[in-house]
This record gives structure tokens, C-alpha cells and sequence, in this order.
């Protein structure tokens, strides 16, 4: 059984390098909710984009916004992990010595990462889930390039309730492709991850506009488009 699960696995992904996923595992489980909850109208949005498609702009503004690591680590940043860390401790200590909710806590997870969750795997929290996050994590990086890992994350991550992709949150939230983005609003889509559906791209708050203004400063720093053509 290990072995058969190592090989189904690793062909799934393997497929998917060269196969445009028509859905991930999020879309299903957000249409399935939808229904449950007898919203039978409930439609995901969804339109896959090649990455040459889009702006530049979007998939710079992931990147800033989520992994500025992307081109140099493995799957799993590790410093960015002790960082994450150090600053939750202090959060927790904080909100402790004040006896107030705990506010904002750090996550670490990488493009890599993400692309994993969201495309195999469901929303929650387990370490069954962690486990097989992380499995699926090291698949993509050994048999993906870079540029389709960013590829495949731009296109399945939410931007809103049940809007994926940019080609689709474009269409929805600025009534245009995902080609025409500006780095403003590419900005703003990157400032909504990861919890799109508390954050609003189409009434951004005082939040998303202040992380919208940073991701925009990130980019500029990055580089622009030459930091995107040299990933991979």
C-alpha cells in the first residue's frame, strides 16, 4: 500500500506539470458546502490562465506578498519558520500579560506549500493533513519548474468566496482580464491571502490598503519583471 500510494501520488502530480487542473480540491469542497448549506444557485468561479496571460504584475505580487523566498527554497522556508515562531511567542505573551484574544499570528507557509493545499488536499487542521501537505510539497518541487508551481498557485488560490484564480477574481472584482491588472490592483488581490473571504478586494479596509501599499513597495524592491524571469 505504501508503495502504491507513493506511485498513484507522484503520477498525479507528474500529470499535472504538463495537465491544467480543471479544479482543486478547495473548489470541490467550497461547491459541496455550498449545496449542503442548500444554496443551490452557489457557482465557483474559475478561468485558467496561462501564466504569459496574466500581467506580470500578478504573479510578482504573490510573491511579495507570500514567499519572497520562492526562488531559492525547497518547499519549506525554514527561516521564515523560526521567524513565524519568535513572533507568535510574542503575540501570545502579549495578548496573555493583557488577558486579551491573541491577534494576528504568523503563518510560513510557502507558494510551494499552498499550491499543495489547495490543490490536493481540504481546509482544516490535522496533522494527517500537515502530513500529506508536506508529501504533495516535495512532489511539486521535484518534478515541477518554479514558474509552474507560480503558475498553478495563481490560478487556484481564492480571492473571494468561491472566486479562484486570477483570471476569474480580475473578471469579478475590476470587470477585466487578469492581462490587464495593474500592479495596484494585483496588489490588492495578493493582500487579501490569505483569508479571502474575511478580507474584501472590491472594499478594501484600512488592512488590506495599508498591505496593499506594502506588497506594491515589495515588488518595486524585488526587482519588478526581471526577478520573474530569473525563476527558473
Amino acid at each position: 500500500m505504501p508503495l502504491l500510494f507513493v506511485a498513484v501520488t507522484a503520477l498525479q502530480v507528474a500529470v499535472l506539470r504538463f495537465v491544467d487542473p480543471p479544479f482543486s480540491a478547495f473548489m470541490v469542497s467550497r461547491q459541496i458546502g455550498a449545496w449542503a448549506h442548500g444554496e443551490w444557485g452557489f457557482r465557483i468561479a474559475y478561468d485558467w490562465r496561462d501564466l504569459d496571460r496574466m500581467a506580470p504584475s500578478v504573479p510578482l505580487a504573490l510573491v511579495a506578498a507570500e514567499d519572497q523566498r520562492f526562488p531559492v527554497h525547497h518547499g519549506f522556508d525554514f527561516e521564515a519558520i523560526r521567524k513565524a515562531q519568535a513572533h507568535n511567542q510574542r503575540m501570545v505573551a502579549r495578548a496573555e500579560k493583557r488577558n486579551a484574544p491573541v491577534r494576528r499570528l504568523r503563518g510560513a507557509s510557502t507558494i510551494s506549500q499552498q499550491t499543495a493545499k489547495n490543490l490536493f488536499l481540504w481546509s482544516g487542521r490535522s496533522w494527517v493533513r500537515k502530513g500529506l501537505e508536506a508529501w504533495y510539497t516535495v512532489l511539486i518541487e521535484t518534478l515541477w519548474p518554479k514558474q509552474r508551481i507560480l503558475e498553478v498557485y495563481a490560478n487556484v488560490a481564492e480571492f473571494g468566496d468561491g472566486v479562484y484564480g486570477a483570471q476569474a477574481a480580475a473578471r469579478s472584482f475590476y470587470g477585466k482580464d487578469a492581462a490587464g491588472l495593474t500592479p495596484a490592483e494585483a496588489a490588492r488581490l495578493a493582500a487579501v491571502l490569505p483569508n479571502p473571504r474575511r478580507y474584501n478586494v472590491r472594499n478594501p479596509g484600512p488592512y488590506v490598503q495599508r498591505r496593499s501599499n506594502g506588497i506594491q513597495r515589495q515588488m518595486r524592491h524585488l526587482g519588478g519583471n526581471r526577478y520573474l524571469r530569473a525563476i527558473d
